[in-house]
């Protein structure tokens, strides 16, 4: 679903920063080989989460639904130079072309892939993060934040993408559509929570920024 015309979308994407060449060859490789291109953050949202990641320049990024690795290697823009990335996806088959481009990268040893279940995962992982972005299976989606609450530094900051959900937010709900209705649990959850605050972007299909109190 569109919330602004592709021509507007391309006038925005051409007054943005650039796309860097790794990026724009992970884009196309993966438009050309893997099912579901869409999923792939892209050029703007890549520019917005490395701005995001930047101003953060956090020490420890947890992602949790790595896709291709497009959002992965937009938020190591901002990382601290002794920084970690954990990374966490359940597609095996994913792992190579991951594995290929953050070899192909300056932060390829900063670099943690981590294949599973993410809530087995999250857990031994042993770490404090400022930053995180939640891309995966909307249905754990609130399982994911009770999970990553207690591991988030103060001022850590949490992004929670695909919150408008093609916009079916606003429809009135199936009770069968559980991946809609979770998320519209979730979205009064991050407004509602007194340890955060939080600011839903309307970028692509929804970018929510929630920052620890």
């Amino acid at each position: 679903m569109h919330f602004i015309s592709p021509e507007l979308e391309l006038y925005v994407e051409k007054h943005s920063e650039n796309e860097p060449a790794l990026l724009a060859a992970l884009h196309r490789e993966t438009f050309q080989k893997i099912m579901q291109p869409r999923m792939l953050s892209g050029h703007f949202q890549g520019r917005v989460l490395s701005m995001i990641s930047k101003l953060v320049h956090p020490e420890n990024i947890l992602e949790i639904g790595t896709y291709t690795g497009y959002a992965t290697l937009c938020l190591a823009e901002g990382m601290k130079e002794n920084g970690s990335i954990d990374t966490i996806d359940i597609n095996e088959e994913l792992f190579s072309i991951q594995k290929k481009y953050f070899d192909l990268s300056p932060w390829k040893n900063q670099i943690t892939q981590h294949m599973g279940d993410a809530l087995e995962i999250i857990p031994t992982l042993g770490k404090k993060y400022d930053l995180v972005f939640i891309d995966a299976d909307k249905d754990n989606y609130l399982n994911y934040f009770d999970l990553i609450m207690p591991i988030m530094n103060k001022g850590g900051i949490i992004l929670s993408d695909n919150v408008l959900w093609s916009g079916k937010v606003l429809e009135e709900p199936n009770p069968k559509d559980l991946s809609t209705n979770v998320l519209l649990e979730y979205n009064k959850k991050l407004k509602d929570d007194p340890r955060i605050e939080t600011v839903l972007l309307p970028i692509r299909d929804g970018l929510t920024v929630s920052r620890v109190l």
